[in-house]
């Protein structure tokens, strides 16, 4: 299994792809579901890594395939843009999975 970026910004595809992470750069919501129908696709996907940014244009689209999908995994990263801590992005799982605020 292989993992796949989805970015915003070249700087963190640079960086991935430097690390041996293959990606693409998404600048809207069409952008974005076009990726991430791509990397459904590919058996060899395993993990997608979808920066902060992209996953608040397409939340719903992510949710779902985070609730319904087993496979790829989705997880959301930091990019340079972020301003949130990892404390914050804790928190705000729980808050979203449960609805409790901590």
């Amino acid at each position: 299994m292989r993992f796949y970026l989805i970015s915003d910004n070249i700087d963190t595809a640079m960086g991935m792809r430097l690390a041996g992470v293959e990606g693409v750069i998404a600048h809207d919501e069409n952008d974005v579901n076009k990726a991430l129908d791509f990397a459904q696709e590919q058996e060899s996907i395993g993990i997608i890594l979808i920066t902060d940014k992209l996953v608040s244009m397409c939340k719903e689209r992510v949710y779902e395939m985070k609730l319904t999908g087993k496979r790829p995994l989705i997880l959301s990263i930091p990019d340079r843009h972020t301003t949130s801590s990892a404390t914050d992005a804790i928190y705000n799982y729980v808050k979203e999975a449960i609805g409790i605020k901590m």
